[in-house]
């Protein structure tokens, strides 16, 4: 049985599909992805419609798509657990208490203490009780005073700030070159 928001999404937004599908493709580099980009698309699009219709449905639709590419490619820049699963314990252990990376790990410590300190008051708060201080959303909730839905939206602020500051301050350089170092290290067996 279609409901209005089921019209609305047919009248409204698979017109624009062509256009989709034309902007997936020239902002994604695995075609074989792109149904499945068109769908995530259609469906945080129609998520967002049962809140409430948006009044310009192709700046909607294309912000909706771009969101989804970024999100997509911060994704792809996070290391598998499973890439470091084959190398030894003891090469790990080894390195890991190098002088070297004692220093990129009080410098990188030094780049996230600074991040946390450049969000604002009550996001840096929620930040430090949830993930710092271990404490659950809903103790952070009372403890602050304020809805759990507000929590997690501080939450989500903050860590993505934060992970936006490291990246901007070449973390990921560091991890690269690290994992880089092992490599060599397991090629050279």
């Amino acid at each position: 049985m279609p409901t209005d928001l089921d019209d609305w999404f047919v009248r409204e937004v698979l017109p624009l599909e062509g256009a989709l599908m034309r902007y997936l493709r020239r902002n994604w580099r695995d075609a074989t992805e792109l149904p499945d980009l068109r769908q995530e698309v259609y469906v945080r699009l129609y998520e967002a419609a049962r809140k409430g219709l948006p009044d310009a449905v192709s700046p909607f639709l294309f912000a909706t798509a771009r969101n989804l590419l970024i999100d997509r490619a911060r994704r792809a820049q996070i290391v598998s657990i499973e890439t470091w699963s084959d190398l030894e314990v003891s090469e790990l252990v080894a390195d890991d208490l190098s002088p070297e990376r004692h220093a990129s790990g009080r410098s990188e410590l030094q780049l996230l203490q600074d991040a946390l300190d450049e969000l604002p008051a009550r996001c840096r708060e929620v930040v430090q009780l949830r993930k710092i201080d271990g404490m659950s959303q809903r103790e952070v909730a009372a403890h602050m005073g304020i809805q759990e839905d507000t929590v997690e939206k501080q939450i989500a602020k903050g860590m993505r700030a934060l992970a936006d500051a490291m990246l901007l301050k070449g973390v990921t350089e560091g991890v690269a070159k690290f994992g880089a170092r092992l490599q060599r290290k397991g090629g050279a067996k």
